[in-house]
């Protein structure tokens, strides 16, 4: 018998009992140490970058018409009808809501994307969303004289709302519905989980120079 045997077989079983335990114990604690480094390497990963998906895109996009400031206005409007035997006078009072905005619909292929950490829309240009903004039902008749048709009254409306547009789609209305879209639009995506977001607009052009 070789001197290592010998050395070994003088070592009790319980001894080798409790060596291949220790073993066996430092090995699964070794396992689960390494699985979670590895899962916490994945985790600050996936909490580094986030993306948008097609579908949340598309959910944006389905938004449509995204009103981002109302204007209540109101005109008196007169016209005069001249006679040999005298004058006829239609005065009438319209009042409406115009409604600046974007169409989601009117955005561009690639609206969104990602400029180094930041997340960069591109929106649409800000512009009156409904044409037809005069509240009909509450027009009044300020003062009428003498016979008018339904096309003298349809000129009437048309120049009231000429009137309108040009009261209300001003500058500094076109900004102040800017300036919403990018506070409503950036807290939209933040709340996306995109820290860093910037809102522009495509060719923004004033909506009063559109009109014209």
């Amino acid at each position: 018998m070789s001197k290592f045997s010998k050395l070994v077989s003088l070592i009790p079983f319980r001894v080798w009992l409790y060596a291949v335990l220790a073993f066996v114990v430092f090995i699964v604690i070794m396992v689960f140490i390494s699985r979670c480094e590895n899962s916490n390497e994945i985790s600050i990963v996936s909490n580094d970058k986030i993306d948008l998906t097609p579908n949340q895109i598309q959910q944006i996009e389905a938004i449509g018409e995204w009103e981002f400031l109302a204007i209540e206005n109101e005109e008196l409007v007169d016209t005069v009808k001249y006679g040999f035997f005298g004058d006829d006078k239609l005065v009438r009072i319209y009042y409406g809501t115009l409604r600046l905005g974007v169409n989601m619909h009117e955005a561009g292929p690639r609206w969104l994307s990602m400029q180094g950490d930041t997340l960069c829309a591109t929106l649409p240009p800000v512009k009156l969303l409904d044409a037809n903004f005069i509240d009909e039902a509450r027009t009044q008749s300020f003062f009428s004289s003498g016979s008018w048709s339904d096309a003298d009254r349809e000129l009437l409306y048309q120049k009231a709302n000429v009137m309108m547009r040009k009261r209300c789609l001003t500058p500094a209305n076109i900004a102040l519905a800017e300036n919403n879209a990018r506070l409503q639009f950036g807290s939209l995506l933040r709340s996306m989980g995109f820290d860093k977001t910037k809102v522009v607009f495509d060719n923004a052009k004033s909506v009063a120079q559109k009109e014209e």
